[in-house]
């Protein structure tokens, strides 16, 4: 791993996006091309992506710049974790085709890896806006057009406690692709631990929250980019709304407790989603797929109960066992 940075593309049958993205990251990379490798993951596009790709190759011919087709569309998250597992920098930005990044990003980024030994997460913040209507976007629990409210510019805070802090704040925030700058090492880890993680759709989150959990986080005051809010490729799928919020979420807060997080975090973050999920969501599913939702209706609540149980009845174990570990 001799060079610091790649910045991964994964791409689907959008040609004319990723043409634009990639000419974004030509200027970007401007007196950092001896320390980035660029890599675009095209998941068997039927269009021209391989052409934008060749011109591209072609300008940006004094960077590393590798192409790899996949022989059949293997889904955005399988495409996405192809990216992130074929890094060979220390680490890796992997960044939608069709996100708008400030140029000065690159530079943000590649200056905070050098100067921080121990960086193993950095969060660029970044503004919302809807689709269709245009009008800014941010979780009702911040105030203001940024996603991330945790500054931690100097990388120095507890990595654990920060991650905590932005996940309880934003879910979203933290499975946003393009704003998440892994190190690579760590997150090929954690992707050997969890080996079915393409398989959920807000196992993001728990990549971050591995990373969060062995190394400093750096979480920026600055907006870098802007997220297009409703569009997201899960929102195509007919029981995606069911499967997020009564399955994913769910398994992904397991994760966290058993890569070292508190039973607290985890309970509380348990029955918040609890808290948040759409009952009509579930009673939809069970009009259309009864079997189906019933079994993840019977799963989640399985899983909130015993969240519950726990806070409810045993605090003075959670406590025991808190004592246990630190001394």
């Amino acid at each position: 791993m001799n060079k610091l940075l790649t910045i991964a593309i994964p791409t689907y049958n959008r040609a004319e996006l990723l043409d634009k993205q990639l000419a974004w990251l030509a200027e970007a990379i401007k007196g950092f091309e001896s320390e980035c490798e660029i890599f675009v993951s095209d998941n068997c596009s039927p269009d021209n992506t391989q052409e934008v790709v060749q011109k591209w190759q072609s300008i940006l011919s004094h960077v590393t710049f590798t192409y790899h087709k996949n022989t059949e569309n293997i889904g955005v998250m399988r495409n996405i974790i192809h990216c992130l597992k074929s890094a060979k920098t220390k680490f890796v930005w992997a960044i939608g085709d069709d996100d708008p990044i400030e140029e000065r990003a690159v530079a943000y980024t590649i200056n905070k890896i050098k100067n921080n030994n121990d960086l193993s997460l950095l969060f660029l913040n970044f503004s919302g806006r809807n689709k269709i209507t245009g009008e800014p976007v941010h979780p009702p629990t911040i105030v203001g057009n940024r996603w991330f409210d945790a500054d931690s510019e100097d990388g120095n805070g507890d990595g654990k406690a920060i991650f905590e802090h932005c996940y309880s704040k934003s879910v979203g925030a933290v499975i946003f692709l393009t704003a998440t700058v892994y190190k690579t090492e760590l997150v090929k880890r954690a992707l050997e631990i969890w080996q079915d993680a393409a398989s959920n759709w807000i196992s993001l989150a728990y990549l971050a929250g591995y990373c969060a959990a062995n190394g400093s986080v750096i979480v920026t005051k600055d907006t870098y980019m802007e997220c297009i809010v409703g569009v997201s490729y899960w929102q195509k799928e007919p029981k995606s709304a069911l499967l997020m919020q009564y399955k994913h979420i769910p398994e992904v807060i397991k994760k966290f407790q058993q890569i070292g997080y508190s039973k607290k975090f985890c309970n509380r973050m348990m029955l918040h989603n609890f808290k948040e999920v759409n009952k009509k969501v579930f009673l939809g599913a069970l009009r259309r797929w009864p079997a189906f939702a019933l079994n993840v209706g019977i799963s989640f609540l399985t899983l909130v109960s015993l969240s519950a149980l726990e806070e409810i009845f045993f605090p003075n174990l959670r406590i025991a066992e808190s004592r246990l570990t630190t001394e």
